[in-house]
C-alpha cells in the first residue's frame, strides 16, 4: 500500500491509498475555499452521564446533489470535487462539515471507490483489503493525536439511514471520550471478568460457535453471527477468532481472509429481500477499544453491520420504547435471521 498525503485549498488534509508503490498523486485543488470554520461543543447530560455534540454549522452540508455534481466523484474539466485526482482508489480527507474538529474530536471521509454507481459490496477483494489498511492506517495516526480516546470507521448506506450522498463511502470518528456504547460494553466485560475470571468477549464467541444456530458464516479467522438479543431485524456481529484490541492486532491471515467474509455479507444483506428488492439500507461500524482503557487486551475488536428495513418496504421505526426508553423490541427473531441469510448465501 501506498500512502500519500496532501492538503486541499482549506487546508484540510486529505490522503491517497494506492495499491501499487509506482502510482504518483500529484494533483493540486484549485478551488478559492475559505478556511472552514466549525462550531463544535461537547455537552456533558448529567443525568444520563454521556456527551452530546453540539454542530449547527452542518446545517449547511450537501444534501443530495445530482449524480454529476457528486463532491466524492474525481474530478474532471469544468468540476472540482473534494478529491483533485482525475481518479484513485481510497481517499480519506478531513470532513469539511464535520460533528467533531479541533480538540473536540475529528471526522474523516473515506471513499471506497471512484466508482459513483459501486457499493462496497461490488467492490474486488483486493479494493475491500485496501480499504481495511486505509482504516487501519487511520486508526493508527488518529491514536496519536491529542484528546482522540476512541477511533469508530463505519459506513451509512442509503437515504433511509439518512445518507445525503449517493457516492460509496463511510466515515471515520475519533472521539475525544468514551462513547456511551463501548462505556457499557466495558463493564459488563468488567463484571464478568470479576465474576468468572473469564473474558466476556471469549464467551461470547465461544457460545455462539457451540450453539451454531445464530451463525451466519465461519471462516478459519474470522466468525460472523447474529447475536443472541439482537436489537435490530438483521443484525450481524463479525468477530476475528483470535481477540485483538483494534485493527491494528490482526494479523496478515485475518487482514487477508476478511474481504471475501465482509463482501460475502453484504452481499447476503442484499438479498434478504429478494433480488427484486431496492439495495438493503444498512449501517456497519467497527468497534475498536478506548486508547485510555486500563487494559485493552481485553476488548475485541468486532464489526457490527444492522439494517433498519425489517421486511420487503418496511422499516424498524424506533419509536416510544426504543427513543424514549432504549428498550428494543425487535420483530425478527435471532435464530430466523440468521436462518435467512445462510439461505442467501452466494451460489
Amino acid at each position: 500500500m501506498k500512502k500519500t498525503p496532501t492538503r486541499l485549498a482549506d487546508g484540510r488534509e486529505l490522503i491517497y491509498y494506492d495499491s501499487a508503490d509506482a502510482v504518483v498523486r500529484d494533483a493540486v485543488d484549485p478551488r478559492p475555499l475559505e478556511p472552514v470554520a466549525t462550531t463544535t461543543e461537547i455537552r456533558f447530560d448529567r443525568l444520563l452521564g454521556d456527551s452530546v455534540a453540539i454542530a449547527s454549522h452542518r446545517q449547511g452540508r450537501t444534501y443530495h446533489p445530482p449524480a454529476d455534481q457528486c463532491p466524492l466523484c474525481p474530478s474532471r474539466e469544468g468540476w472540482q470535487t473534494e478529491i483533485p485526482a482525475a481518479d484513485y482508489e481510497v481517499v480519506v480527507f478531513e470532513n469539511r462539515f464535520p460533528s467533531l474538529t479541533g480538540d473536540k474530536g475529528r471526522c474523516e471521509v473515506v471513499c471506497f471507490t471512484s466508482d459513483h454507481d459501486a457499493s462496497f459490496a461490488s467492490l474486488t477483494p483486493d479494493a475491500a483489503r485496501l480499504v481495511l489498511d486505509a482504516w487501519t492506517d487511520r486508526t493508527r495516526e488518529l491514536s496519536q493525536l491529542p484528546g482522540i480516546v476512541q477511533v469508530y470507521p463505519f459506513e451509512n448506506r442509503g437515504e433511509e439511514i439518512g445518507v445525503t450522498l449517493g457516492h460509496p463511502h463511510g466515515q471515520i470518528y475519533g472521539y475525544p471520550f468514551v462513547t456511551p456504547r463501548t462505556a457499557l460494553m466495558l463493564r459488563s466485560l468488567a463484571e464478568h471478568r470479576a465474576t468468572t475470571g473469564r473474558n466476556l468477549f471469549d464467551d461470547v464467541l465461544a457460545d455462539e460457535r457451540a450453539d451454531g444456530s445464530r451463525i451466519v458464516l465461519a471462516g478459519e479467522h474470522w466468525t460472523a453471527f447474529v447475536p443472541y438479543a439482537a436489537h435490530w431485524p438483521y443484525e450481524v456481529h463479525l468477530y476475528p477468532n483470535r481477540r485483538v484490541p483494534d485493527l491494528l492486532g490482526l494479523d496478515e491471515d485475518a487482514r487477508a481472509e476478511f474481504p471475501h467474509i465482509y463482501l460475502e455479507l453484504l452481499r447476503r444483506f442484499d438479498r434478504i429481500f429478494g433480488d427484486d428488492q431496492p439495495p438493503t439500507p444498512y449501517i456497519s461500524g467497527w468497534h475498536q477499544a478506548p486508547f485510555t482503557a486500563a487494559d485493552r487486551r481485553e476488548f475485541a475488536l468486532h464489526l457490527e453491520l444492522f439494517t433498519i428495513r425489517r421486511t420487503s418496504g418496511k422499516l424498524k421505526f424506533l419509536a416510544g420504547s426504543e427513543s424514549g426508553m432504549g428498550v428494543f423490541v425487535n420483530d425478527v427473531p435471532p435464530e430466523a435471521a440468521a436462518l435467512r441469510l445462510r439461505e442467501v448465501a452466494t451460489p
